[in-house]
């Protein structure tokens, strides 16, 4: 028994089939267009202090984000986690939204929170002996929202601590 199906005639085929191809391209093309983009530079450039509850410590960190990019990028919303000495020390969300202009920077503030726990442990470290002249941290985030979907970013280097006061004898 054999059953007999109606072919479609060729320029159908042929024009369905071009449809197909040119939203394939169409949509790779959208996406490449994003994929080209460079990461943007974030830098600390502040840490002020603001009121904390209880035994933990609150600041406010300033972040400068720079885009080397053609867009403008959207953020709705950042987050962070800045580890000190290899150890974590602070986090901190907001869900402040903003651009950053193509070619552009803008200054950025959230609030991280350091908890009891955190300071203790740096204090041990400073009184085992493994306090330094200069401390390395690492600063890891993520712009979330916009268009562009989340952006994470990270930053790392080491902070120089201050020389202790030498007392005459």
């Amino acid at each position: 028994m054999s059953f007999a199906s109606p072919a479609a005639p060729p320029s159908f085929l042929r024009a369905l089939l071009l449809a197909l191809c040119t939203l394939l391209l169409t949509g790779l093309t959208g996406c490449a267009s994003f994929t080209h983009r460079e990461q943007v530079r974030i830098n600390v450039v502040g840490l002020e202090p603001i009121p904390g509850e209880g035994m933990e410590m609150r600041f406010k960190v300033k972040l400068r984000v720079q885009n080397p990019n053609e867009r403008a990028i959207d953020f709705d919303g950042i987050a962070l986690d800045l580890d000190l000495n290899n150890r974590p020390f602070a986090s901190g969300v907001s869900d402040r939204s903003g651009s950053v202009p193509r070619f552009g920077e803008a200054l950025i503030e959230i609030p991280v929170s350091v908890s009891a726990i955190a300071v203790v442990r740096q204090a041990l470290g400073v009184i085992e002996g493994e306090g330094k002249a200069e401390v390395p941290y690492t600063l890891r985030g993520r712009l979330a929202g916009g268009l562009i979907g989340s952006m994470r970013f990270s930053d790392s280097g080491t902070l120089k601590l201050p020389e202790p006061l030498k007392t005459p004898r």
